[in-house]
């Protein structure tokens, strides 16, 4: 079955940094775009970071532009978001998620804050 596991959330501090992986098992991970998004306390969901399946093209919520990376290693099924200048705004559960189907991973707490 479809599995998808967050990992890499933290505290860290303002204008910090942090990257969060998640592992892909039991689909053809290169065959499928992939998205971070993220709920924070009392908002409602959203994408912050899109990529095709090869990688070749990404795309960012306004939010996070300038700010943010997604990346994959269809080569260890992994799906990486690397988070840098990071403000108690980003301050959230973040998920990966593969767009066709609908999966969703458990989610990686970050927390934003001196």
């Amino acid at each position: 079955q479809v599995q998808l596991v967050e990992s890499g959330g933290g505290l860290v501090q303002p204008g910090g940094s942090l990257t969060l992986s998640c592992a892909a098992s039991g689909f053809t991970f290169s065959s499928y775009d992939m998205r971070w998004c993220r709920r924070a306390p009392g908002k409602e969901r959203e994408c912050v970071a899109h990529t095709t399946s090869s990688g070749s093209s990404t795309t960012y919520a306004d939010s996070v532009k300038g700010r943010f990376t997604i990346s994959r290693d269809n080569a260890k099924n992994t799906l990486y978001l690397q988070m840098n200048n990071l403000k108690p705004e980003d301050t959230a559960v973040y998920y990966c998620n593969r767009v066709s189907g609908n999966y969703w991973g458990q989610g990686t707490q970050v927390t934003v804050s001196s």
